[in-house]
């Protein structure tokens, strides 16, 4: 039993306990009744008793002194008495009086010792069978020694006998009411067993009556019923709780499903994978209790703001928020759940991973600031330059003249360069054909490097051009590859230091059926952590070392012509400090109809 949860009687208790102190009372005083019956019984048959004692002693007496004289009466009645005392020890004393009530002997019985009166006292008159003549009375004094323990026989005898009966009586109540709470424990149990769900569980009755054994039967046929139906039903809702359980796992989303007390029910893989969750370590907890690795509650606030809204206002307008998680963006979506009967179940959080669209939304508005300060920065040159030519043109010399519109040309160049990449961006990711044809790359890597010899001069850089020799021809798109090699040294030389050297490979990959160009600069080199993203449209690498302008869309350009347009492969390999180098790879064997 709990220590807190205090007995208490039942009805069937207290009819219990009412029965046998009922059933006591009613035993005592039939005992009572019996006992004063005997009692009283008792005492009229000792009273007569007396009688016949008296009146025997008194007849006795008389024929023993009519024969006697004067002197002689009261020694015949003394040795009389003395013989009946002895011989009786119920009779406490023998009193002889004359005609005139005068004591003539008494006889006191000295065996019985006690201070009461007696309880009988009898008298006869002494009159002589043979004469007729009347010498006086007797009286005799009965102690009630007899009928005393006749009494107290009679009391213990009924005593015994009603305790026998109220113990018979009693046991016999007590083993009928045990033996049908027996009956009602076992069926409690079974009751238990089914509403726990054991259906299918019997009860087995031994040594029980007939009704009992009909009610046993007919709750064994109950739960036989029950285990029957629940079979038919438990493949049904495993089936279709697999059949939800597998949409949800592959759901591409994230999905957790709670109940009305924010406790997480399910939760699939994908969401797992989002929240960095081991195993089922959120699943039966509580979802306004999840922190990230910073500490920070993610559902707590939005739970409870989406709890204050209506019910109609959470159908029309589910909660959409943003989760920030370390290098991850989650977008989540809280809407309610249902049944079939239209009751509220709980609500179901939908996670998306939009850290790709994060950081392009990010990367779009820097390629926007970007693109407009690149804009601005030479058609300010260039307005600069030509109002200073248009208004004051005359008063240069030919040198000054000549070294403005060398500036005009270059600040051109710049714009243009500026405006191909954004062209160039928008042709190549979408999947417009591009043309192709048999070319020579040792030739095109030898007209690229022409191109860029101002930009070395510049900066004061030397290239050095290495070829192997018997070069395939490749199956390309000139301008498109001439375009991706020419940004590979435009990088170069922006990030070279001055009077270093950059390296140009060109060489076959027999083994992978390639060939293979790398452009090395020695430069400043780029971090591991950076590597993976120089190649993603929009983005730059910014450090307090250089800040070099541009679109971020160059290396981009190059990963589309060669990767999604030559079904070749771009690559970096670069160390802090130590230079950077940025390849490409074309198949050797290539057809048109295996490129875009």
């Amino acid at each position: 039993m709990n220590e807190n949860q205090k007995p208490s009687f039942t009805t069937q208790n207290k009819l219990i306990i009412f029965g046998l102190v009922l059933s006591t009372l009613l035993i005592m005083a039939i005992a009572l009744f019996t006992a004063v019956n005997i009692q009283k019984n008792l005492n009229t048959g000792y009273q007569s008793f007396g009688q016949v004692i008296s009146k025997t002693l008194a007849i006795e007496s008389a024929d023993i002194i009519s024969n006697a004289n004067g002197s002689q009466i009261q020694n015949v009645l003394k040795t009389h008495s003395d013989l009946i005392l002895k011989s009786n020890n119920d009779i406490m004393f023998i009193e002889f009086l004359d005609q005139n009530g005068n004591t003539i002997y008494k006889a006191q019985n000295n065996s019985v010792r006690t201070t009461k009166r007696p309880d009988i006292a009898v008298s006869s008159p002494m009159i002589s069978s043979q004469s007729g003549m009347n010498y006086g009375s007797v009286n005799v004094g009965l102690s009630g020694t007899i009928i005393d323990k006749l009494s107290s026989t009679t009391r213990a005898s009924l005593l015994f006998v009603f305790t026998i009966v109220w113990l018979v009586f009693a046991f016999v109540v007590l083993i009928n009411t045990y033996l049908i709470t027996r009956e009602l424990k076992i069926l409690r149990d079974g009751v238990k067993k089914i509403s726990s769900g054991e259906f299918g569980y019997k009860i087995e009755g031994k040594d029980v009556s007939q009704e009992v054994q009909e009610l046993f039967n007919a709750f064994n046929d109950m739960s036989n019923k029950l285990h029957l139906y629940e079979e038919s039903n438990i493949e049904q809702l495993t089936l279709e709780r697999n059949k939800l359980q597998a949409v949800l796992m592959s759901i591409a989303n994230g999905v957790i499903v709670c109940d009305n007390n924010d406790t997480v029910t399910l939760i699939n893989e994908h969401a797992k994978s989002l929240l960095e969750l081991q195993e089922d370590q959120l699943l039966n907890s509580n979802i306004k209790n999840y922190v990230d690795s910073d500490g920070n509650f993610c559902f707590n606030e939005k739970i409870d703001e989406y709890k204050k809204l209506s019910q109609e206002e959470r159908l029309s307008k589910p909660v959409i928020f943003n989760i920030k998680m370390d290098d991850k963006t989650l977008k989540s979506i809280i809407s309610p759940m249902y049944n079939q009967n239209h009751e509220y179940m709980g609500y179901i959080i939908v996670m998306i991973d939009i850290t790709r669209e994060a950081e392009m939304d990010v990367m779009k508005s820097q390629f926007i600031s970007n693109v407009s300060h690149e804009l601005r920065t030479p058609v300010t040159v260039l307005r600069s330059y030509i109002d200073t030519l248009y208004e004051c043109g005359n008063d240069f010399d030919y040198e000054s003249q000549k070294e403005f519109i060398g500036t005009i040309h270059s600040e051109i160049i710049r714009l243009q360069n500026m405006v191909n990449d954004i062209l160039d961006f928008s042709r190549l990711d979408s999947n417009a054909k591009i043309e192709k044809s048999e070319n020579d790359i040792s030739q095109l890597i030898d007209c690229c490097v022409s191109e860029v010899q101002p930009l070395l001069k510049e900066h004061n850089l030397n290239i050095n051009v290495e070829k192997e020799e018997q070069i395939p021809q490749i199956y390309c798109n000139y301008d498109s590859i001439a375009r991706a090699l020419t940004n590979y040294l435009s990088n170069a030389i922006k990030y070279a230091p001055q009077d270093s050297t950059i390296q140009v490979k060109l060489f076959k990959e027999p083994e992978n059926n390639q060939i293979v160009v790398t452009v090395r600069d020695e430069g400043i080199g780029i971090a591991p952590e950076f590597q993976k993203k120089v190649f993603e449209r929009f983005y730059r690498i910014e450090n307090k070392t250089h800040s070099v302008k541009g679109t971020g869309l160059g290396l981009h350009l190059v990963k589309t012509t060669i990767e999604k347009h030559h079904n070749g492969h771009v690559f970096v390999n670069s160390q802090p400090d130590h230079g950077s180098t940025f390849g490409f790879t074309l198949p050797i064997d290539c057809s048109e109809d295996d490129l875009v």
